[in-house]
């Protein structure tokens, strides 16, 4: 992580809060400027005698919110006796326990902004819990610019006195941004002057500094450079690559030159329509008419019916209307692309059943007997992997698009979607923001990941696909025991295979191993 002047100052703010205990801590910031990242990172600066109950979705009711805090510190109550009373005394019981036991017990609300009155007054009444001595319960509250004006309202001045640290998080300025980026390379082991200080400079400017869109641009000026083979981000990329990300965020953009975009590309697609589907003697000349071109076929005696006929009474090839070429930026535009509609393709494509009571989701996949593997990656990753994968593609910060890429074809330059679409892979780069789902299958039941230590025959498997790959033939005391030497092995095969080189047979490590032994119980993306 990137640690700022600011962000330090941030997470400072917020370790004195918690060591001097009691009350609440509030940390707020624009969107986008790091609050929940330096949330975690404050999660692993915890001290070791602190319990932490984190609340991601703070849009509940008092009662559900109490319900929340209670299960994420492990605190069992009936789910059909949840009021308010209830859960208020076992949680006072819980946190007693607690601190005589030595420890202290921490509740951090994200996205606090999204609070109702009514929960905030609930929260404040949270720090009456205490012995006589100190409070039982420390309150952090992080949330967007919004949480210190709902904080300055009258009717909660009681729970904005007992603020005992604050800190409102800015953006990184200029000199940070251009360290941030170099920090990013760095540690991916990247050439950090790969950015030219230019297009530094317009990131910052098109980003006013803020962590989440300088990644977004970032992330976006290396597809673009990447698809175009560019050795170096240049201002250019950078503001191709905003163009298509902050379009809807342009507040200077005027809507006139919006308006014009659309008649121009109306007017094309009006050409398009005008070239691809009449004979161009009808594009010439209107004065010619159709007859002229496709001659009327008098009905033949039956004698005379043969092959060449029929041969004859089809249009000329150069007459038949070309297929209209679909653009890859109009297609995926399509507000149908969703990852529900994506699951239910890729379902389809494994022969497992859908659902039809509900969107589908992950429980689905396993409920069919497969595996969801959501990640980031870059094409030569995915590719590997082989298997008909969901792209996430981002048309705007807001606006996400997923579809099923089931088949790549001619040596890799076009790839191909659901529907038999098929687009040049240029294009696609444009678009994908490098995230994707792939669905598959455990070679053996209920496998998903083999760790060092374990003994099980899950082990005796990867014994079994290293030693097929190495065609040898290892003696070992307890095949079914992972010890150092297959560890190490495991690590080889990972370092060829471009993969994180753990020594754990994770899902990415499984597949490849799955691939290299031909299983044929996995459908592979097609290649022709």
């Amino acid at each position: 992580m990137y640690m700022s002047a600011r962000h330090q100052e941030g997470l400072a703010h917020l370790l004195y809060g918690i060591n001097r205990g009691g009350g609440f801590v509030a940390l707020t910031g624009e969107v986008g400027t790091g609050k929940t990242t330096l949330c975690h990172c404050l999660l692993q600066q915890l001290p070791g005698d602190i319990d932490l109950a984190m609340i991601l979705n703070p849009k509940l009711n008092a009662t559900e919110l109490l319900a929340a805090i209670c299960d994420e510190l492990g605190v069992i109550y009936d789910k059909n006796l949840s009021t308010l009373k209830n859960l208020i005394d076992l949680l006072n019981l819980h946190l007693l326990a607690v601190h005589a036991s030595g420890r202290r017990t921490v509740l951090l609300i994200d996205e606090a902004q999204n609070l109702s009155l009514d929960v905030l007054e609930q929260i404040r009444l949270l720090t009456n819990l205490e012995t006589s001595k100190t409070k039982l319960l420390q309150i952090i509250l992080v949330g967007q610019p919004e949480l210190k004006q709902l904080l300055k309202r009258q009717d909660l001045r009681q729970l904005n006195q007992r603020i005992t640290a604050r800190y409102h998080l800015l953006p990184l300025s200029l000199e940070e941004t251009h360290a941030y980026i170099r920090h990013r390379l760095t540690v991916s082991s990247g050439d950090p002057d790969l950015f030219k200080p230019g297009a530094i400079r317009k990131i910052y400017k098109l980003s006013s500094g803020i962590p989440r869109v300088i990644n977004i641009l970032c992330d976006r000026a290396l597809l673009g450079a990447y698809s175009t083979n560019a050795r170096v981000i240049t201002p250019h990329i950078i503001k191709h690559a905003a163009r298509e990300l902050l379009t809807g965020t342009d507040n200077g953009a005027p809507r006139t030159t919006t308006l014009l975009s659309l008649i121009v590309l109306c007017g094309i697609a009006a050409g398009i329509y005008i070239v691809g589907f009449h004979p161009p003697s009808l594009v010439k000349d209107k004065n010619i008419q159709g007859a002229k071109v496709f001659k009327p076929v008098t009905k033949p005696e039956p004698a005379a019916i043969s092959q060449q006929t029929e041969q004859k009474n089809q249009p000329p090839l150069d007459k038949i209307p070309a297929k209209l070429q679909v653009d890859f930026n109009v297609w995926i535009n399509d507000p149908g692309f969703t990852l529900n509609a994506a699951l239910l393709e890729t379902l389809k494509i494994w022969g497992k059943v859908l659902p039809t009571s509900h969107p589908a989701a992950c429980n689905d996949v396993l409920a069919a007997g497969l595996n969801c593997l959501f990640g980031k990656a870059s094409w030569k990753e995915l590719l590997a992997m082989n298997r008909p994968v969901i792209l996430e593609f981002s048309l705007t910060p807001e606006a996400k698009r997923y579809a099923v890429l089931s088949r790549i074809r001619q040596s890799q330059s076009m790839v191909q979607f659901q529907g038999d679409m098929s687009f040049p892979l240029a294009d696609v780069l444009k678009f994908w923001n490098g995230y994707y789902l792939i669905l598959w299958k455990s070679p053996r039941p209920d496998m998903k990941a083999i760790y060092p230590a374990q003994s099980s025959d899950d082990v005796l498997w990867l014994r079994q696909q290293l030693n097929a790959i190495n065609g040898t033939q290892e003696t070992v005391t307890n095949p079914r025991f992972f010890d150092e030497t297959l560890k190490k092995r495991v690590i080889n095969f990972q370092h060829q295979n471009h993969l994180l080189e753990d020594g754990i047979a994770g899902a990415q490590t499984i597949i490849h191993l799955d691939n290299i032994s031909d299983s044929t119980d996995s459908p592979h993306l097609k290649n022709n």
